[in-house]
């Protein structure tokens, strides 16, 4: 099947995850997409393929003759797509040959691609990209790398002549809820090492990501009746935006970082006059960072809460994952191997850090050095989601690529 036959089928499939559902995975219909994959899968001659019970797809593609000593390896990409904005009805545009023009989305028209704000739009003119409609996101994070690895499988499958090892696939639920990992069988997965197939531009490999933390402020504000409050009401939604306002506003946020510089940012608030609570994520590529961040939001919550002495402020912090850098620095025929990969099918090299963290984060350090690999996936999260069906390809070769070089290159 052509890979952009396969993409477009898939980013058909409503697959949202649900940061608010208690649920493994967070959403049944994440299940209809692995249901999908694992028959396409056992289709491919990969026999175990399975859908199991936590809304995972497990397959393998055994070596080839004279290869089974050959490490494993793991290609991963993840299923769900953002709850940022819509994935109901998703209705794909394909846009052949793209010169470098406006695109102007039919069913929102405020929503215009144009070259000045994408660069890798710039760098795909001659090709072909694929657009949402204007009203939901496209769904290419990351159906982009399932495409690309299902193309590869099928590549190897049905060309026994190149050689390569035991290889594992794994579709994961919830990776954008940072939950995407949490009930892996790594047993199961029995891999030595692996790739999550979830980048942007081709070429590109990243090897480092954010260490996070997520934060919760709890606030027990004094509640009283409004016409009698005078001296005892002490409201928690006030105090709430009082903590927010006094969040530093000239570094420290998203809004105002770049490259590897950390941040503290508030992604939701819930209050009423007797109770408040505020989410924050906490983002560095320096792990030791991340306690300077939680001291910075302690001194914020001590500063108001001297003006609030009734009330009671609380603070706890938790660990969501760490720079992959720290375990795959540790394991460098890993990268290497991807990069020699990336060279061999005519591609420039492009190192990268992630501004953010991908399942193989946490999958680094539950045992299998995992960085990760373009997709031709760009514009994350949004409306003005787009992919390249070109560098979607270039991802199958790579994928191809790394396979057979892994039954060249001596382990480090």
């Amino acid at each position: 099947m052509p890979l952009l036959d396969r993409f477009l089928r898939y980013v058909q499939i409503d697959t949202q995850s649900d940061p608010t559902s208690p649920t493994q995975p967070s959403t049944e219909k994440q299940q209809d997409l692995g249901r999908l994959l694992a028959r396409e899968l056992r289709e491919l001659g990969l026999v175990d393929a399975e859908l199991d019970a936590h809304g995972y797809v497990y397959a393998t593609l055994p070596a080839t003759p004279g290869q089974e000593t050959v490490p494993t390896i793991c290609f991963c990409s993840h299923m769900d797509t953002s709850p940022d904005a819509s994935g109901t009805g998703v209705k794909p545009i394909v846009h052949d040959n793209y010169q470098g023009q406006d695109l102007v989305l039919p069913d929102d028209e405020r929503v215009v691609l144009r070259a000045d704000d994408f660069d890798g739009l710039r760098q795909n003119i001659g090709h072909t990209i694929v657009t949402a409609s204007g009203t939901t996101l496209l769904g290419a994070d990351n159906k982009s790398g399932l495409a690309a690895i299902m193309t590869a499988v099928e590549y190897l499958a049905e060309h026994p002549q190149v050689p390569h090892g035991r290889l594992r696939i794994l579709f994961t639920p919830d990776e954008e809820i940072g939950r995407g990992v949490n009930a892996v069988d790594m047993q199961k997965l029995d891999a030595d090492f692996g790739y999550t197939i979830d980048g942007e531009t081709r070429g590109s490999i990243e090897d480092e990501t954010f260490s996070a933390d997520a934060a919760v402020i709890n606030i027990a504000g004094v509640s009283s009746h409004p016409g009698f409050a005078k001296g005892k009401l002490e409201n928690a939604v006030k105090i709430a935006a009082d903590i927010l306002a006094a969040l530093p506003k000239d570094r420290l946020s998203p809004e105002t970082t770049t490259d590897r510089e950390g941040f503290i940012h508030p992604v939701g608030v819930t209050a009423k006059a007797e109770s408040a609570r505020i989410d924050l994520i906490l983002r560095d590529f320096d792990t030791a960072k991340l306690a300077d961040h939680a001291e910075v939001l302690r001194e914020v919550i001590d500063e108001v809460g001297r003006n609030y002495p009734n009330s009671f402020i609380s603070l706890e912090v938790t660990e969501q994952y760490r720079n992959m850098k720290e375990v795959l620095d540790l394991h460098p025929r890993v990268t290497a191997l991807a990069e020699r990969a990336i060279t061999s099918v005519g591609l420039e090299l492009r190192r990268a850090h992630i501004r953010g963290g991908t399942d193989g984060s946490r999958l680094s350090f539950m045992g299998l050095p995992c960085p990760n690999i373009f997709a031709g996936e760009h514009a994350f999260h949004s409306h003005y989601e787009w992919a390249s069906v070109y560098e979607m390809e270039k991802a199958a070769e790579v994928i191809v690529a790394i396979s057979r070089l892994n039954t060249e290159m001596l382990p480090a």
